[in-house]
């Protein structure tokens, strides 16, 4: 079986689906590996590096003529660039990948169209062994960790307490909010960094999570014994409890320098959790970084940009994990071998719809949409 990795086309994406570390772990299940050239260069990949791990460095249409291709970021997760594409891919191909099909079911349906056999990494259930697996609890990880560096380089104060002949500097306060992946590294990166870190979460059981990296649990009283979904995922409120939230919310974010949402839920458009009267009670030269991607958790988010609204920066970043491509990339590719290591049979990927991982995962087979939520949001 040849397994492909092509070069990403999203503009700004410098991750690589495999690293060479990777091919002789490949290898070793019986498979044979071939990498479209150039295609891990802006992680610091370099194609002799594949090579003389063993892989075969190929053209991009050799790679997408492979048995089954992987990507870090399919049709769906690359809706305009990923377009050039779509005719390359053939009936009973492999392609895994993320996909975002539960945001874009229309271009899981495209890939259905096609013929392809389609898996989306971001659909990893989270039980205990699929934990090496789940691609987005470790670019939440790499994202976290950039956020506050973002941060930190936007807002002009220095994050520690310094004791200089100057006189004595007082730490930044940073307030997260989410305590997921993302929020836990960013926390754990700004407490590194000496500031004084605090952070929110609807759900409870996480305050001793954050207690435990130096941060302080935000108290609010609000009903959140159903926040928590399956997976330990928070899930859609209603408006109202939105609400309550954010008059809650106001007194914290106006205390901080610096404030980190990272509340998405999967499928959704992310909550607003930080309005235009929030930022506006917020000190000239303070910082927010919006972790959501396609932005949405504060108000005036522009995604991919950085704005000023009275004096306070509003970054957007769209793909934070990016900009540590080469560990980044390292933690994919780790995911990803697991995974099939997980699919592959003698050498050859075996499909077992029994199997919870497999079925989670798969979203397309034989001309059909066959996740459920997916085909929910198609109307089918």
């Amino acid at each position: 079986m040849r397994i492909a990795v092509s070069k990403e086309t999203l503009p700004g994406e410098r991750r690589v689906a495999l690293v060479p570390a990777s091919v002789p772990v490949l290898a070793k299940a019986g498979v044979e590996v071939w990498i479209e050239s150039s295609a891990g260069e802006a992680a610091g990949f370099l194609d002799a590096q594949y090579a003389e791990k063993g892989a075969k460095i190929v053209n991009r249409g050799d790679a997408f003529a492979a048995d089954c291709l992987l990507q870090i970021r399919s049709l769906g997760a690359n809706p305009e660039a990923g377009r050039a594409d779509l005719a390359a891919f053939r009936a009973g191909q492999i392609v895994i990948g993320m996909a975002e099909p539960l945001w874009n079911p229309q271009a899981a349906k495209e890939m259905a169209d096609r013929g392809v056999t389609l898996f989306a990494m971001e659909l990893i259930p989270r039980i205990t062994r699929a934990q090496s697996m789940d691609v987005l609890s470790s670019m939440a990880t790499v994202a976290g960790y950039r956020a506050v560096l973002a941060a930190a380089t936007a807002l002009g104060k220095m994050f520690p307490m310094m004791t200089t002949a100057a006189g004595t500097i007082t730490p930044a306060k940073v307030f997260i909010v989410g305590a997921g992946v993302a929020g836990l590294q960013a926390i754990a990166t700004a407490r590194r960094l000496g500031a004084v870190v605090s952070a929110y979460d609807v759900r409870p059981a996480v305050k001793e999570q954050v207690q435990s990296l130096g941060g302080k649990f935000v108290e609010m009283q609000l009903d959140t014994k159903s926040a928590e979904g399956a997976g330990g995922y928070a899930i859609e409120m209603d408006e109202d409890f939105y609400n309550r939230q954010r008059e809650l919310m106001t007194r914290v974010v106006a205390e901080n320098d610096v404030v980190i949402t990272t509340a998405a839920v999967p499928g959704k458009k992310a909550p607003i959790l930080i309005t235009r009267s929030m930022v506006e009670g917020m000190q000239p030269g303070s910082v927010v970084v919006d972790m959501a991607e396609r932005g949405g958790n504060c108000e005036l988010t522009k995604p991919g940009e950085t704005i000023v609204h009275r004096g306070v920066n509003i970054l957007g970043p769209a793909n934070l994990a990016s900009e540590a491509a080469y560990h980044a990339s390292q933690m994919y590719a780790k995911n990803m071998t697991t995974f099939l290591a997980h699919l592959l049979r003698e050498g050859e990927i075996k499909i077992d719809p029994s199997d919870e991982i497999t079925r989670e995962t798969l979203v397309c087979r034989d001309g059909q949409v066959v996740h459920p939520r997916v085909s929910a949001a198609l109307g089918m």
